[in-house]
């Protein structure tokens, strides 16, 4: 029985393909390089202009075909300086990209056979260069919302009490049917989430929330580094939980119930 793949052919990259493709550390570096010299050509600062450049033996690096000035693909990357396997790297990669609910440093110790030590490094290597720390989400709908993790409150459920140490504030911002952004805040006033809003929240999307009374200003938010300061244009509606209805901080929303 032939089983029905979900996935569609062109995104489909099986560990099959991957040895395929990246059978050794020459051909990592090959990769590499083919990425900041197309075709084998770029930019030699000796000779002032585009040159062909080609492997040096068993070395890192490509030399300039006229003047022989040596260029080093890993130079800038986080493969610098590091003695794991160009192969071990790309391997931690493709787990870490292909793993559908995320994936530990101890996964990844256990797949490529390198101590935890190692193994975190990588990890956390990858991950900075995949962060999402500036991305803005288009819209046109964001929903945002705050919670705190950590121990258990002081006296009981809810909120920290002022000067309760034991949870953190996190923002989540999530572009409908997107992207998903969360960040740790020192608090959830005006002055930590809305620096939030306006760096990952293009201007003139429409913004659901509940009615926590943060988000009462987001209208007035102003766009930084604008002449004027001027206004964001968000259009704001609050979702009433115990009601389960929607209301608009804005014009009359087609889809809210009455």
């Amino acid at each position: 029985m032939r089983v029905k793949q979900h996935i569609k052919k062109e995104l489909r990259y099986s560990v099959k393909d991957f040895h395929a493709d990246f059978p050794s550390d020459a051909d990592c570096l090959q990769y590499i390089a083919e990425q900041r010299l197309r075709d084998g050509v770029g930019y030699c600062p000796k000779c002032k202009q585009d040159r062909k450049h080609h492997r040096v033996g068993n070395r890192t690096a490509y030399a300039c075909d006229h003047c022989g000035h040596h260029f080093y693909p890993l130079a800038g990357t986080i493969f610098e300086k590091s003695s794991t396997p160009l192969k071990t790297w790309f391997y931690a990669m493709y787990l870490m990209g292909s793993t559908r609910c995320g994936i530990s440093a101890k996964q990844v110790q256990r797949e490529t056979g390198v101590t935890y030590k190692t193994a975190w490094r990588m990890f956390k290597q990858i991950r900075s260069v995949l962060s999402d720390g500036d991305l803005q989400m288009e819209g046109p709908t964001v929903e945002i919302d705050e919670t705190y993790i950590g121990g258990t409150r002081k006296f009981g459920k809810g909120r920290p009490m002022r000067g309760d140490k034991k949870k953190i504030a996190v923002v989540g911002i999530v572009q409908r049917q997107g992207r998903v952004v969360a960040k740790v805040v020192p608090d959830v006033t005006k002055h930590s989430i809305y620096p939030l809003i306006r760096k990952h929240v293009a201007p003139d999307s429409v913004i659901y929330t509940d009615q926590y009374k943060t988000y009462h200003g987001i209208l007035q938010i102003k766009l930084r580094g604008r002449k004027g300061g001027t206004i964001a244009g968000y259009k704001h509606f609050t979702i009433k939980h115990s009601a389960g209805s929607c209301v608009s901080k804005g014009r009359p929303h087609p889809y809210q119930q009455r």
